[in-house]
Protein backbone atom coordinates (compact mmCIF):
# COMPACT_ATOMS: atom_id res chain seq x y z
CA UNK A 1 0.00 0.00 0.00
CA UNK A 2 1.33 3.65 -1.15
CA UNK A 3 2.01 5.55 2.11
CA UNK A 4 0.20 8.98 1.74
CA UNK A 5 3.55 10.77 2.37
CA UNK A 6 5.13 9.20 -0.24
CA UNK A 7 5.05 9.72 -3.83
CA UNK A 8 5.36 6.37 -5.94
CA UNK A 9 8.35 6.76 -8.99
CA UNK A 10 6.51 6.85 -12.26
CA UNK A 11 3.64 8.28 -13.61
CA UNK A 12 -0.06 7.29 -12.20
CA UNK A 13 -2.14 5.55 -14.91
CA UNK A 14 -5.55 7.16 -15.08
CA UNK A 15 -7.88 4.85 -17.10
CA UNK A 16 -11.10 6.26 -15.93
CA UNK A 17 -13.45 7.49 -18.23
CA UNK A 18 -12.84 11.33 -17.71
CA UNK A 19 -11.69 13.10 -16.91
CA UNK A 20 -8.55 11.83 -19.21
CA UNK A 21 -4.87 12.69 -18.91
CA UNK A 22 -4.08 15.97 -19.70
CA UNK A 23 -1.39 15.67 -22.43
CA UNK A 24 1.82 17.89 -21.66
CA UNK A 25 1.62 19.71 -24.72
CA UNK A 26 -1.64 21.36 -23.42
CA UNK A 27 -0.32 21.80 -19.96
CA UNK A 28 2.08 23.96 -21.64
CA UNK A 29 -0.53 26.06 -23.41
CA UNK A 30 -2.10 26.71 -20.04
CA UNK A 31 1.01 27.84 -18.09
CA UNK A 32 0.96 30.77 -20.07
CA UNK A 33 0.37 34.25 -18.71
CA UNK A 34 -2.93 35.30 -18.32
CA UNK A 35 -3.78 38.00 -20.58
CA UNK A 36 -6.72 41.02 -20.34
CA UNK A 37 -9.97 39.21 -21.62
CA UNK A 38 -10.91 42.91 -22.98
CA UNK A 39 -7.93 43.42 -24.86
CA UNK A 40 -7.20 42.44 -28.54
CA UNK A 41 -5.32 39.48 -28.18
CA UNK A 42 -7.70 37.53 -26.07
CA UNK A 43 -10.56 38.53 -28.92
CA UNK A 44 -8.17 36.59 -31.71
CA UNK A 45 -8.35 33.65 -28.89
CA UNK A 46 -11.65 33.60 -29.00
CA UNK A 47 -12.25 33.58 -32.46
CA UNK A 48 -10.06 30.69 -33.10
CA UNK A 49 -11.63 28.80 -30.30
CA UNK A 50 -15.16 29.27 -31.32
CA UNK A 51 -14.48 28.44 -35.04
CA UNK A 52 -12.44 25.45 -34.11
CA UNK A 53 -14.90 23.86 -31.74
CA UNK A 54 -17.95 24.21 -34.42
CA UNK A 55 -15.50 21.69 -35.97
CA UNK A 56 -15.84 19.30 -33.43
CA UNK A 57 -19.34 19.37 -32.82
CA UNK A 58 -19.67 19.47 -37.09
CA UNK A 59 -21.86 22.74 -36.73
CA UNK A 60 -22.22 25.43 -38.66
CA UNK A 61 -24.36 27.32 -36.10
CA UNK A 62 -23.15 28.59 -32.56
CA UNK A 63 -21.58 26.49 -29.44
CA UNK A 64 -21.78 28.37 -26.44
CA UNK A 65 -18.97 27.86 -24.39
CA UNK A 66 -19.03 28.05 -20.41
CA UNK A 67 -16.92 28.14 -17.47
CA UNK A 68 -18.50 25.24 -15.96
CA UNK A 69 -18.69 21.16 -15.54
CA UNK A 70 -21.01 19.32 -18.47
CA UNK A 71 -23.30 19.45 -15.02
CA UNK A 72 -23.89 23.31 -15.98
CA UNK A 73 -24.65 23.07 -19.68
CA UNK A 74 -27.15 20.47 -18.78
CA UNK A 75 -28.65 23.22 -16.70
CA UNK A 76 -28.02 25.43 -19.52
CA UNK A 77 -29.46 23.60 -22.19
CA UNK A 78 -32.95 23.00 -20.54
CA UNK A 79 -33.03 26.75 -18.93
CA UNK A 80 -32.50 28.16 -22.88
CA UNK A 81 -35.79 25.93 -24.59
CA UNK A 82 -37.93 25.13 -21.76
CA UNK A 83 -40.59 26.66 -19.64
CA UNK A 84 -41.84 25.85 -16.65
CA UNK A 85 -44.14 22.81 -16.01
CA UNK A 86 -43.13 21.66 -19.91
CA UNK A 87 -43.22 18.00 -20.44
CA UNK A 88 -39.82 16.58 -21.29
CA UNK A 89 -39.57 13.36 -22.80
CA UNK A 90 -36.62 11.50 -21.47
CA UNK A 91 -34.52 8.30 -21.56
CA UNK A 92 -32.78 5.78 -19.24
CA UNK A 93 -29.39 4.51 -19.97
CA UNK A 94 -27.45 4.81 -17.28
CA UNK A 95 -26.56 6.79 -13.97
CA UNK A 96 -25.92 10.30 -16.16
CA UNK A 97 -29.05 9.97 -18.39
CA UNK A 98 -30.91 9.45 -14.74
CA UNK A 99 -28.94 12.61 -12.87
CA UNK A 100 -30.39 14.70 -16.16
CA UNK A 101 -33.89 14.01 -15.51
CA UNK A 102 -33.27 14.60 -11.45
CA UNK A 103 -31.84 17.88 -13.11
CA UNK A 104 -35.24 18.19 -14.61
CA UNK A 105 -37.46 17.54 -11.69
CA UNK A 106 -35.54 20.52 -9.57
CA UNK A 107 -36.35 22.92 -12.04
CA UNK A 108 -39.52 22.43 -12.32
CA UNK A 109 -40.01 20.51 -15.29
CA UNK A 110 -42.03 17.43 -15.82
CA UNK A 111 -40.06 14.39 -17.16
CA UNK A 112 -41.37 11.01 -18.22
CA UNK A 113 -38.58 8.51 -18.29
CA UNK A 114 -38.92 5.86 -20.53
CA UNK A 115 -36.87 2.95 -20.35
CA UNK A 116 -36.10 -0.62 -21.92
CA UNK A 117 -38.41 -2.80 -19.24
CA UNK A 118 -36.78 -5.84 -17.83
CA UNK A 119 -34.33 -7.64 -16.27
CA UNK A 120 -31.11 -8.81 -17.84
CA UNK A 121 -30.97 -13.02 -17.46
CA UNK A 122 -27.30 -12.95 -16.92
CA UNK A 123 -26.52 -9.97 -14.95
CA UNK A 124 -29.88 -9.35 -12.90
CA UNK A 125 -29.17 -5.68 -13.81
CA UNK A 126 -31.32 -3.91 -15.74
CA UNK A 127 -31.79 -4.23 -19.54
CA UNK A 128 -32.12 -0.30 -20.11
CA UNK A 129 -28.44 0.21 -18.02
CA UNK A 130 -27.42 -2.25 -20.87
CA UNK A 131 -28.53 -1.04 -24.07
CA UNK A 132 -28.80 2.12 -26.47
CA UNK A 133 -31.70 4.03 -26.97
CA UNK A 134 -34.81 2.23 -28.06
CA UNK A 135 -35.57 4.88 -31.15
CA UNK A 136 -38.84 3.12 -31.68
CA UNK A 137 -40.06 3.44 -28.18
CA UNK A 138 -39.68 7.24 -28.74
CA UNK A 139 -41.59 7.37 -31.60
CA UNK A 140 -44.23 5.35 -30.19
CA UNK A 141 -44.80 7.70 -27.08
CA UNK A 142 -44.66 11.00 -29.44
CA UNK A 143 -47.08 9.53 -31.65
CA UNK A 144 -48.96 8.84 -28.97
CA UNK A 145 -48.79 12.62 -27.61
CA UNK A 146 -51.52 14.04 -30.19
CA UNK A 147 -51.98 17.83 -28.22
CA UNK A 148 -48.13 17.81 -28.46
CA UNK A 149 -47.30 18.61 -25.11
CA UNK A 150 -43.40 17.10 -25.01
CA UNK A 151 -41.20 20.15 -25.54
CA UNK A 152 -38.30 18.20 -25.65
CA UNK A 153 -36.62 14.98 -26.16
CA UNK A 154 -33.58 14.27 -23.86
CA UNK A 155 -31.08 11.54 -24.75
CA UNK A 156 -27.36 10.81 -24.07
CA UNK A 157 -25.20 9.61 -26.54
CA UNK A 158 -22.47 8.19 -25.22
CA UNK A 159 -23.83 7.14 -21.63
CA UNK A 160 -20.76 6.94 -19.71
CA UNK A 161 -21.67 4.99 -16.90
CA UNK A 162 -22.40 1.83 -18.83
CA UNK A 163 -20.42 2.39 -21.91
CA UNK A 164 -23.26 2.41 -24.61
CA UNK A 165 -23.32 4.90 -27.19
CA UNK A 166 -26.79 5.35 -28.60
CA UNK A 167 -27.71 6.14 -32.17
CA UNK A 168 -28.64 9.61 -32.34
CA UNK A 169 -29.50 9.85 -36.03
CA UNK A 170 -32.21 7.05 -35.21
CA UNK A 171 -33.89 9.24 -32.59
CA UNK A 172 -33.81 12.30 -35.26
CA UNK A 173 -35.82 10.05 -37.34
CA UNK A 174 -38.00 8.55 -34.84
CA UNK A 175 -39.29 12.60 -34.26
CA UNK A 176 -39.40 13.31 -37.75
CA UNK A 177 -41.53 10.00 -38.26
CA UNK A 178 -44.12 11.36 -35.58
CA UNK A 179 -44.09 14.26 -36.87
CA UNK A 180 -43.70 16.03 -33.80
CA UNK A 181 -42.09 19.31 -33.02
CA UNK A 182 -40.35 18.64 -30.11
CA UNK A 183 -36.64 19.13 -29.66
CA UNK A 184 -33.71 17.03 -29.38
CA UNK A 185 -31.55 17.66 -26.70
CA UNK A 186 -28.05 15.56 -26.74
CA UNK A 187 -25.42 14.54 -24.11
CA UNK A 188 -22.11 13.78 -25.63
CA UNK A 189 -20.36 14.92 -22.52
CA UNK A 190 -18.15 11.35 -23.18
CA UNK A 191 -18.78 11.27 -26.52
CA UNK A 192 -17.32 14.78 -28.21
CA UNK A 193 -13.99 14.49 -30.05
CA UNK A 194 -13.96 10.38 -29.05
CA UNK A 195 -16.75 9.14 -31.09
CA UNK A 196 -18.62 10.00 -34.21
CA UNK A 197 -20.71 12.70 -33.35
CA UNK A 198 -22.67 15.21 -36.04
CA UNK A 199 -24.60 17.93 -34.63
CA UNK A 200 -26.12 19.25 -37.64
CA UNK A 201 -26.30 16.33 -39.74
CA UNK A 202 -28.70 14.20 -37.21
CA UNK A 203 -30.60 17.13 -36.64
CA UNK A 204 -29.98 18.01 -32.96
CA UNK A 205 -31.29 21.13 -31.39
CA UNK A 206 -29.23 21.22 -28.30
CA UNK A 207 -25.84 19.37 -27.70
CA UNK A 208 -24.20 19.51 -24.55
CA UNK A 209 -20.46 18.55 -23.86
CA UNK A 210 -17.75 19.42 -21.67
CA UNK A 211 -13.42 19.90 -21.65
CA UNK A 212 -12.11 16.74 -19.51
CA UNK A 213 -12.96 13.70 -21.77
CA UNK A 214 -11.98 13.78 -25.72
CA UNK A 215 -10.92 17.27 -25.61
CA UNK A 216 -8.10 15.95 -23.01
CA UNK A 217 -8.32 19.12 -20.99
CA UNK A 218 -9.12 19.52 -17.31
CA UNK A 219 -12.42 19.57 -15.87
CA UNK A 220 -13.74 23.44 -16.04
CA UNK A 221 -15.54 23.98 -19.76
CA UNK A 222 -18.67 23.24 -21.23
CA UNK A 223 -20.56 23.62 -24.00
CA UNK A 224 -23.90 23.99 -25.40
CA UNK A 225 -23.96 23.80 -29.78
CA UNK A 226 -27.43 25.08 -30.53
CA UNK A 227 -29.57 24.92 -33.63
CA UNK A 228 -31.48 27.68 -35.43
CA UNK A 229 -34.95 25.84 -34.21
CA UNK A 230 -33.24 26.14 -30.60
CA UNK A 231 -32.45 30.07 -30.47
CA UNK A 232 -36.38 30.66 -31.18
CA UNK A 233 -37.39 28.25 -28.80
CA UNK A 234 -34.84 30.41 -26.30
CA UNK A 235 -36.67 33.40 -27.32
CA UNK A 236 -39.99 32.25 -25.85
CA UNK A 237 -38.91 30.00 -22.78
CA UNK A 238 -39.69 30.86 -19.33
CA UNK A 239 -37.60 28.96 -16.95
CA UNK A 240 -35.06 31.99 -15.23
CA UNK A 241 -31.35 31.76 -16.08
CA UNK A 242 -28.89 34.60 -16.31
CA UNK A 243 -25.52 33.64 -16.20
CA UNK A 244 -26.69 30.34 -19.03
CA UNK A 245 -28.49 33.06 -20.64
CA UNK A 246 -27.28 32.38 -25.03
CA UNK A 247 -28.16 35.47 -26.04
CA UNK A 248 -25.96 37.75 -24.38
CA UNK A 249 -23.41 35.34 -25.06
CA UNK A 250 -23.43 34.93 -28.82
CA UNK A 251 -23.97 38.69 -29.33
CA UNK A 252 -20.54 39.27 -27.75
CA UNK A 253 -18.97 35.79 -29.08
CA UNK A 254 -19.05 37.44 -32.76
CA UNK A 255 -16.30 39.71 -31.94
CA UNK A 256 -14.29 37.00 -29.72
CA UNK A 257 -15.18 38.23 -26.46
CA UNK A 258 -17.95 36.89 -23.07
CA UNK A 259 -20.44 38.85 -21.17
CA UNK A 260 -18.25 37.49 -18.27
CA UNK A 261 -14.71 36.35 -17.17
CA UNK A 262 -13.78 33.66 -19.16
CA UNK A 263 -11.53 30.92 -18.01
CA UNK A 264 -8.60 32.32 -19.84
CA UNK A 265 -6.18 29.73 -19.67
CA UNK A 266 -8.58 26.57 -20.16
CA UNK A 267 -9.04 28.37 -23.35
CA UNK A 268 -5.47 28.27 -24.04
CA UNK A 269 -5.48 24.72 -23.86
CA UNK A 270 -8.95 24.22 -26.08
CA UNK A 271 -7.11 26.18 -28.91
CA UNK A 272 -4.06 23.59 -28.55
CA UNK A 273 -6.35 20.94 -27.59
CA UNK A 274 -8.46 21.79 -31.51
CA UNK A 275 -5.24 22.20 -32.51
CA UNK A 276 -4.16 18.55 -32.03
CA UNK A 277 -7.26 17.13 -33.13
CA UNK A 278 -8.18 18.80 -36.67
CA UNK A 279 -4.21 18.82 -37.52
CA UNK A 280 -4.83 14.87 -36.68
CA UNK A 281 -8.14 14.96 -38.54
CA UNK A 282 -11.64 13.76 -36.71
CA UNK A 283 -11.83 10.42 -38.99
CA UNK A 284 -8.63 9.29 -37.72
CA UNK A 285 -9.26 10.26 -34.03
CA UNK A 286 -12.46 7.99 -34.42
CA UNK A 287 -10.93 4.85 -35.89
CA UNK A 288 -7.83 5.34 -33.18
CA UNK A 289 -10.76 5.15 -30.47
CA UNK A 290 -12.38 2.75 -32.08
CA UNK A 291 -9.19 0.30 -32.15
CA UNK A 292 -8.41 1.29 -28.44
CA UNK A 293 -12.18 -0.54 -27.50
CA UNK A 294 -12.13 -3.28 -29.73
CA UNK A 295 -8.33 -4.31 -28.05
CA UNK A 296 -9.94 -4.06 -24.88
CA UNK A 297 -13.00 -5.91 -24.91
CA UNK A 298 -11.30 -8.69 -26.56
CA UNK A 299 -9.03 -8.44 -23.30
CA UNK A 300 -12.86 -8.72 -21.37
CA UNK A 301 -13.84 -11.37 -23.18
CA UNK A 302 -10.73 -13.36 -22.86
CA UNK A 303 -11.27 -12.87 -18.94
CA UNK A 304 -14.58 -14.57 -19.51
CA UNK A 305 -16.04 -11.69 -17.83
CA UNK A 306 -19.63 -10.18 -19.38
CA UNK A 307 -19.09 -6.62 -21.26
CA UNK A 308 -21.51 -4.29 -19.38
CA UNK A 309 -22.80 -3.15 -22.79
CA UNK A 310 -24.97 -5.79 -24.19
CA UNK A 311 -25.23 -4.97 -27.50
CA UNK A 312 -22.04 -4.90 -30.22
CA UNK A 313 -23.62 -2.62 -32.30
CA UNK A 314 -23.47 0.31 -29.58
CA UNK A 315 -20.27 -0.94 -28.28
CA UNK A 316 -18.53 2.69 -26.79
CA UNK A 317 -14.98 3.41 -28.46
CA UNK A 318 -14.30 5.48 -24.89
CA UNK A 319 -15.23 3.03 -22.35
CA UNK A 320 -15.87 -0.72 -21.50
CA UNK A 321 -17.66 -1.45 -18.31
CA UNK A 322 -17.19 -5.07 -17.16
CA UNK A 323 -19.12 -7.17 -14.99
CA UNK A 324 -17.54 -8.98 -12.38
CA UNK A 325 -18.61 -12.31 -10.96
CA UNK A 326 -21.19 -12.63 -8.79
CA UNK A 327 -20.04 -11.75 -5.48
CA UNK A 328 -17.09 -10.07 -6.23
CA UNK A 329 -17.40 -6.17 -4.92
CA UNK A 330 -15.95 -4.94 -7.83
CA UNK A 331 -15.12 -1.36 -5.98
CA UNK A 332 -12.84 -3.78 -3.39
CA UNK A 333 -11.02 -5.11 -6.91
CA UNK A 334 -10.72 -1.39 -8.14
CA UNK A 335 -8.95 -0.60 -4.45
CA UNK A 336 -6.63 -3.38 -4.73
CA UNK A 337 -5.57 -2.61 -8.39
CA UNK A 338 -4.96 1.33 -7.38
CA UNK A 339 -2.73 0.55 -4.00
CA UNK A 340 -0.48 -2.05 -5.29
CA UNK A 341 -0.61 -0.45 -9.69
CA UNK A 342 -1.18 2.70 -9.04
CA UNK A 343 -3.70 2.38 -11.80
CA UNK A 344 -7.60 4.18 -11.54
CA UNK A 345 -10.22 2.77 -13.24
CA UNK A 346 -13.69 3.81 -12.84
CA UNK A 347 -16.62 2.89 -10.71
CA UNK A 348 -20.00 1.66 -10.65
CA UNK A 349 -22.47 4.18 -10.79
CA UNK A 350 -26.07 4.17 -9.47
CA UNK A 351 -27.85 0.42 -9.96
CA UNK A 352 -24.84 -0.57 -11.38
CA UNK A 353 -22.43 0.16 -8.41
CA UNK A 354 -20.14 -2.65 -6.87
CA UNK A 355 -21.54 -4.64 -9.69
CA UNK A 356 -18.83 -3.75 -12.21
CA UNK A 357 -15.76 -1.23 -13.49
CA UNK A 358 -14.55 0.79 -16.01
CA UNK A 359 -11.84 0.99 -18.16
CA UNK A 360 -11.20 4.41 -20.19
CA UNK A 361 -9.12 4.22 -23.52
CA UNK A 362 -10.04 7.75 -24.39
CA UNK A 363 -8.08 11.19 -25.74
CA UNK A 364 -4.32 11.19 -24.70
CA UNK A 365 -3.59 7.39 -24.56
CA UNK A 366 -1.65 4.87 -26.95
CA UNK A 367 -1.12 0.68 -27.42
CA UNK A 368 0.98 0.50 -24.67
CA UNK A 369 -0.34 2.60 -22.42
CA UNK A 370 -3.56 0.31 -22.73
CA UNK A 371 -1.65 -2.54 -22.65
CA UNK A 372 -0.35 -1.53 -18.98
CA UNK A 373 -3.59 -0.98 -17.84
CA UNK A 374 -4.84 -4.10 -18.83
CA UNK A 375 -1.77 -6.06 -16.71
CA UNK A 376 -2.85 -3.70 -13.99
CA UNK A 377 -6.50 -5.39 -14.01
CA UNK A 378 -5.34 -9.04 -14.88
CA UNK A 379 -2.73 -8.93 -11.92
CA UNK A 380 -5.48 -7.17 -9.64
CA UNK A 381 -8.31 -10.27 -10.64
CA UNK A 382 -5.01 -13.26 -9.88
CA UNK A 383 -4.67 -11.03 -6.66
CA UNK A 384 -8.30 -11.31 -5.97
CA UNK A 385 -8.54 -14.66 -6.75
CA UNK A 386 -10.80 -14.51 -9.60
CA UNK A 387 -10.48 -17.28 -11.72
CA UNK A 388 -9.95 -16.17 -15.21
CA UNK A 389 -10.75 -18.25 -18.66
CA UNK A 390 -7.61 -17.10 -20.47
CA UNK A 391 -5.18 -14.12 -20.77
CA UNK A 392 -6.79 -10.80 -21.34
CA UNK A 393 -3.10 -9.02 -21.90
CA UNK A 394 -2.01 -11.72 -24.58
CA UNK A 395 -5.72 -11.36 -25.94
CA UNK A 396 -4.86 -7.39 -26.47
CA UNK A 397 -1.12 -7.96 -27.78
CA UNK A 398 -2.59 -10.39 -30.49
CA UNK A 399 -4.97 -7.40 -31.25
CA UNK A 400 -2.99 -4.77 -31.64
CA UNK A 401 -0.20 -7.00 -33.42
CA UNK A 402 -2.93 -8.59 -36.15
CA UNK A 403 -4.39 -4.83 -36.39
CA UNK A 404 -1.13 -2.27 -36.60
CA UNK A 405 -2.08 1.31 -36.14
CA UNK A 406 -1.77 2.69 -39.92
CA UNK A 407 1.25 5.23 -40.53
CA UNK A 408 -1.01 7.99 -41.11
CA UNK A 409 -2.45 7.40 -37.61
CA UNK A 410 1.32 7.30 -36.18
CA UNK A 411 2.49 10.26 -38.01
CA UNK A 412 -0.44 12.42 -36.57
CA UNK A 413 -0.29 11.14 -32.74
Amino acid sequence: MIALDQHPSGRHFLQIPGPSPVPDRILRAMSLPTIDHRGPEFGVLGLKVLSGIRQVFRTRHPVVIYPASGTGAWEAALANVLSPGDAVLMYETGHFASLWQKMALRLGLKPEFLALPGTDALTGLPNSWRHGVQADLIEQRLRADGGHQIKAVCVVHNETSTGVTSDIAAVRRAIDAAKHPALLLVDTISGLASADYRHDDWGVDVTVSGSQKGLMLPPGISFNAVSPKAIEASKKATLPKAFWAWDEIIEMNKTGYWPYTPNTNLLYGLSEALDMLLDQGLESVFARHHRWGEAVRGAVRAWGLPIQCADPAVYSPVLTGVITPEGVDADALRKLIHQRFDLSLGTGLGRVKGRMFRIGHLGDCNDLTLMAALSGVEMGLKLSGIVTAGSGVQAAMDFFASHPQSPALQAAA
